[in-house]
């Protein structure tokens, strides 16, 4: 059964992490999202949940504007063979979330490991990021070095790397 985000927020409580959530009209695309850039600072992501060809899984968050080249990510990620994106299904089996609410806090789904979270470097030069707790009717900012450490406490060690752009 998956965390509520409600459930995940009290989580991060529990580890001393502070954040602010805000609601929200649901957001689907990178583009419904633009009009939080005003009300929230820091940045803010787009999530891909994609799989190799040995079907490992991986969620890879970037800037929300960044341009990936899905052809050249396994080479970034360790993948074996080129990404494709993973069905819903698993996506809601092993992170909990529903397509449109890809975010790291998944994490606390995955209480197997089956999935590497990957985080492009260029997200590490913002103080604050902003993620969905679990649904895309909330965004919630997070420390930079709090993320991190849900990550850990999720057992979960991101892999941070230059993502491959596309040109």
């Amino acid at each position: 059964m998956s965390v509520k985000p409600d459930q995940l927020l009290e989580y991060l409580e529990t580890l001393g992490i502070r954040t602010t959530t805000i609601n929200h009209v649901a957001l689907h695309t990178v583009a419904e999202s633009q009009a939080l850039r005003v009300e929230l600072p820091g940045a803010h992501i787009k999530n891909l949940f994609v799989k190799d060809k040995k079907s490992r899984l991986f969620v890879i968050s970037s800037l929300q504007d960044t341009s990936l080249d899905l052809k050249q990510m396994h080479h970034a990620i360790g993948g074996q063979g080129r990404v494709s994106f993973a069905d819903s299904e698993v996506l809601a089996q092993v992170w909990g979330v529903t397509p449109g609410s890809v975010t790291p806090f998944g994490a606390i789904n995955d209480v197997q490991g089956r999935v590497t979270q990957v985080l492009d470097e260029e997200l590490m030069d913002y103080d604050i990021i902003n993620c969905h707790p679990l649904t895309n009717t909330r965004t919630t900012s997070i420390a930079r070095t709090d993320l991190l450490a849900f990550l850990k406490a999720t057992r979960h060690e991101p892999l941070i790397a230059r993502l491959p752009r596309q040109n």
